[in-house]
């Protein structure tokens, strides 16, 4: 292999590319002080508030360790509150804080520019094709990521069933070699 044909593969130009996102969104928000992981907590609880820690995660595709993280750092600076969830005494529900809520609006503005910053080098067809090409690529692939992927408009409402008492049925997944 050359340096030519690494520099092609998939994997290197989406790691690439997400860092040049993540840099884009950071230089957009540092007046918010805001990371695109914590935008991203701050967004689906405002639209979700008292969500278990689990279904957050999920939300989002992040691990348990790094949500975690994530709200440690958010309830540090007094943005998001975790308390005993009322459906569960097992489980830890999140909320923003208005400090919280407010910090969002303020984010929304700076977002936004940094989300088309980062598509500008794309004609707006190209721009559907790669939102388009992502997709295919991450539900092609979905059984293969480290932390599942369930979006909050098709996580049911209802207890999930059980398959043994005290087991909660989970999705499938598969560790990708390291």
């Amino acid at each position: 292999m050359t340096l030519h044909d690494l520099y092609q593969r998939p994997g290197f130009l989406l790691r690439r590319t997400h860092q040049i996102s993540a840099a884009v969104f950071e230089n957009a928000c540092a007046t918010v002080g805001l990371t695109p992981a914590q935008y991203g907590v701050l967004t689906v609880l405002a639209s979700e508030p008292g969500l278990d820690q689990t279904r957050l995660a999920r939300a989002l595709a992040f691990d348990k360790v790094t949500v975690m993280r994530v709200l440690r750092g958010l309830e540090e600076r007094g943005l998001v509150e975790r308390r005993v969830s009322e459906q569960s005494r097992r489980q830890m529900a999140v909320a923003l804080t208005p400090q919280g809520a407010r910090l969002l609006q303020q984010a929304k503005e700076p977002a936004e520019q940094a989300y088309q910053r980062l598509l500008s080098p794309l004609t707006l067809p190209q721009r559907r094709q790669l939102i388009t090409l992502l997709q295919a690529l991450t539900d092609g692939l979905a059984d293969e990521a480290r932390a599942p992927f369930v979006p909050l408009e098709t996580v049911p409402e209802a207890k999930p069933a059980r398959t043994k008492p005290g087991r909660a049925t989970r999705p499938a997944r598969t560790r990708a070699p390291r």
